[in-house]
């Protein structure tokens, strides 16, 4: 299971077709959150990635998990998630607070399928989701 969330976060990073020139994210928009999210994680630029992180203790060990696994990837494999593309497919609206976004990307083409939630504003990760196999 940890490779199979793994490789969806991974795809998520490729759905950033956003290049902004300042590493600020842009918080305000679920599906822009997201891609660049996905983005930075394909890229393996994981300080970038953990600012659209929601900030609970289960949230930052799962991206911790993540981390660790990119790290000890192959220089292949890596090399493969930098240059993926990002497919973002159909969005489910939940709530005006919650937005799931499915996707894959075209180093796996493995569906994968990432939740983020509004608060105070921002469009963050909800890692439990993902974690939870989308229960």
């Amino acid at each position: 299971m940890h490779k199979v969330f793994f490789a969806i976060i991974f795809s998520a990073c490729c759905l950033t077709a956003c290049n902004s020139a300042d590493n600020t994210p842009h918080l305000t928009n679920a599906l822009q959150s997201g891609r660049e999210f996905i983005e930075a994680s394909l890229k393996g630029d994981y300080n970038q990635a953990k600012k659209y992180i929601m900030p609970d203790s289960v949230n930052l060990m799962y991206f911790d998990r993540i981390t660790t696994f990119y790290k000890n990837m192959s220089e292949p494999e890596k090399q493969g998630y930098k240059n993926a593309n990002i497919i973002v497919n159909p969005t489910e609206n939940v709530s005006d607070s919650v937005t799931i976004i499915n996707y894959s990307n075209t180093y796996k083409n493995k569906p994968s399928k990432i939740k983020m939630v509004k608060i105070n504003n921002q469009w963050l990760v909800d890692f439990k989701y993902t974690f939870a196999e989308n229960l």
